[in-house]
């Protein structure tokens, strides 16, 4: 007779909120930039962080950092703070990691992006749509970083 395999409790995740955290706008060559031919060069910077607030409920933080240059010169530097506040309860350690690392910064991603877009419009320059982000990939490189730091750390 065949043994019942123990029950796994049932994964939970939810999303509480979603919040603008911080956001700044600052275009510090204007009205000048405007004279200029337009032919910009666009840096993205990204980072996520996160935090417990309670038991199975996290705080989630998605920065993104826009600078755009034009003929040398800052044209326009937009950052913003994107957050939520989410669920997440049963999961193992792993599924956790990849939740606060990966999941949730994708779905903090397209409220980001907007704000962004908004902004610039609203500075007067031309529009800018950032592509996706595979924060599935990224989260992938952080690991294997984290692990050849590790292993690193271990012949040392």
């Amino acid at each position: 007779m065949a043994e019942a395999a123990p029950q796994q409790e049932a994964q939970n995740f939810a999303i509480q909120r979603i919040f603008l955290k911080d956001v700044s706008f600052e275009a510090p060559n204007s009205p000048a930039m405007f004279q200029k031919e337009w032919n910009p060069d666009v840096k993205l910077d990204l980072d996520t962080q996160s935090r417990e607030l309670g038991e199975g409920v996290y705080e989630v933080i998605l920065r993104l950092t826009v600078t755009v240059k034009n003929a040398e010169e800052t044209a326009f530097l937009c950052e913003v703070q994107q957050g939520g506040i989410f669920t997440a309860e049963k999961m193992e350690a792993g599924q956790l990691a990849h939740c606060l690392g990966a999941f949730c910064p994708n779905i903090l991603f397209p409220y980001a992006r907007e704000t962004i877009s908004s902004l610039v419009v609203k500075g007067t320059f031309p529009q800018l749509n950032l592509a996706p982000v595979n924060f599935d990939a990224l989260f992938m490189n952080y690991l294997q970083q984290q692990a050849q730091q590790d292993e690193g750390q271990a012949e040392a």
